[in-house]
């Protein structure tokens, strides 16, 4: 096999009892424009294959690298530096040893692409309750990511083609969300989604900030954050160059943004920023971390226990996250000044 003259992109498997499987046998079926190696179990990804009836088409083939994953119609390169899965494992049930293999395939792809191996990396869902099983306790991909790579300046961005939503707080109780909007976390949001719309070749962003009360506190009536926080933190990006707006209103800033008036809303909370977005549609939205060394993206969707192993997933949000991490520049090429 040929080595490619380029770095792969890396998918991860994900748990191997959802429906990570299934959208990635199906992503290869499709055709893919760029060499792709996948992080996962080889006998769970031959067995989907089969399940689909894709055997005339498909093969899967073990690499030991990610720099030998080749680029040939019917091949899915697999790598995987951990044990095999049993074929045993039952589809749609929880699993420690899918949690595990889950948590495994991913720090082995964060690890390939912070030395240069990977042009990209890719996810598909992996399950928080499997995952604990097996003793590892984060509350998902985005805090596995920052921790491995020791990012502290990230954040989770969705995007659709309607709109592109970045996280201030991420996965909290909302009782904890107000005291953990400071004036240093709102900036640095502010900062990630201007760099996240150049990384996206947006070249003046366009920038609106939702604040946290009704009505965007309405003059410290409803809350003082928008106040005391939030536009401080405007102020400064301004003074930095940035064009912002807000703070605005959270009923109305996201339809806003879905008409053209902004390039990306900047949430303060996880389901003010998601809720919008979804509604729109999970099959073609994106989870991106913003902030890491290189380019990750991520299906806006779960494990789908509940159809796992009936052939029926569709593979929409992960055609989507892949054909996004290709027009993205990488974090380690992006230049503020240009």
């Amino acid at each position: 096999m040929s080595k490619p003259s380029l770095a792969p992109v890396g998918l991860t498997m994900g748990d191997a009892a959802g429906i990570g499987p299934e959208i990635i046998v199906k992503l290869f079926a499709a055709g893919l424009p760029y060499p792709t190696v996948v992080y996962g179990d080889a006998g769970v990804l031959q067995s989907t294959i089969g399940q689909l009836d894709m055997s005339d088409a498909l093969h899967v083939e073990l690499v030991s690298a990610a720099e030998l994953a080749g680029h040939s119609p019917g091949s899915i390169p697999v790598l995987n530096r951990w044990q095999a899965l049993p074929a045993s494992l039952p589809p749609g049930r929880l699993s420690a040893e899918a949690g595990r293999g889950a948590y495994e395939y991913l720090c082995h792809a964060i690890d390939d692409a912070q030395a240069g191996q990977l042009r990209a990396v890719v996810t598909a869902p992996l399950n928080k309750k499997a995952m604990q099983a097996a003793g590892i306790n984060f509350p998902g991909h985005t805090e596995i990511l920052a921790e491995r790579t020791g990012t502290s300046h990230y954040a989770m961005m969705l995007v659709n083609p309607e709109l592109r939503v970045i996280l201030v707080t991420i996965h909290l109780p909302l009782q904890q969300v107000s005291r953990l909007i400071t004036y240093e976390t709102e900036l640095d949001t502010i900062r990630l989604a201007h760099r996240a719309c150049r990384q996206a070749g947006v070249e003046y962003p366009r920038i609106a900030v939702a604040g946290l009360n009704p009505h965007a506190g309405e003059d410290g009536r409803f809350g003082q954050e928008e106040i005391t926080v939030i536009t401080p933190a405007i102020n400064q990006a301004r003074a930095e160059g940035m064009n912002v707006h807000g703070p605005l209103p959270g009923d109305t800033v996201f339809m806003r943004a879905r008409q053209g008036e902004f390039d990306i809303v900047v949430a303060q909370y996880h389901d003010q920023g998601l809720i919008p977005v979804k509604y729109l549609g999970v099959d073609e939205g994106v989870n991106v971390t913003v902030g890491l060394p290189f380019v990750r993206t991520s299906v806006d969707h779960g494990t789908a226990f509940d159809i796992a192993g009936q052939g029926i997933a569709d593979p929409g949000s992960l055609r989507c996250a892949y054909d996004l991490a290709l027009s993205m520049t990488p974090d380690s090429a992006y230049n503020p000044s240009l």
